[in-house]
């Protein structure tokens, strides 16, 4: 069941804010809810099984994460996997330097919801390339850079699905 039509978009920065660039979720999660945008939900969670209930109202949700693909650091990347797309790849989001329980990461995450029928009709994964999980650290320097250009990137996908709703 995904929410009514109309229903306030999530923003979630996924992470911890004590994991060096695991904390890039919550910091562009943390801009986001500081513009005060009208009508946007912003959470921040670390563990990805919290969004199988936090989004089960949402008809979009636009999911921030750090991740460890192979790709340079500060390099980001959407990737949309709502009720209307296939599965996402077990692969694609595992490697985010946290293995939560049993390793349930957000693909997991995603596909039980899709299971469940708590998957949003869309979801927006916006990643964000890490360096280094290291307790205690702050972001890097490439993560650092990343964080504006993820905001933007956070604003266009509100912007054009307010559009979407308004047309």
């Amino acid at each position: 069941m995904t929410g009514a039509a109309g229903a306030e978009p999530l923003v979630v920065g996924l992470g911890s804010p004590d994991r060096g660039d695991d904390g890039v979720g919550p910091r562009v999660a943390g801009q986001i809810a500081g513009l005060g945008l009208a009508g946007v939900r912003v959470a921040v969670h670390e563990d990805p099984t919290d969004l199988i209930h936090l989004w089960q109202s949402a008809d979009l949700a636009v999911v921030i994460d750090a991740v460890m693909s192979g790709r340079a650091p500060g390099e980001i990347y959407l990737s949309e996997v709502g009720l209307g797309q296939g599965p996402l790849p077990e692969s694609s989001w595992a490697k985010t330097g946290r293995g939560g329980t049993h390793a349930f990461g957000l693909g997991a995450a995603v596909e039980l919801s899709r299971v469940l029928g708590h998957l949003p009709a869309r979801v927006v994964l916006i990643g964000i390339e890490a360096d280094s999980f290291d307790h205690g650290a702050p972001l890097s320097s490439a993560v650092e850079a990343a964080v504006e250009p993820a905001v933007a990137q956070v604003r266009a996908v509100l912007a054009e699905a307010s559009a979407r709703i308004c047309a």
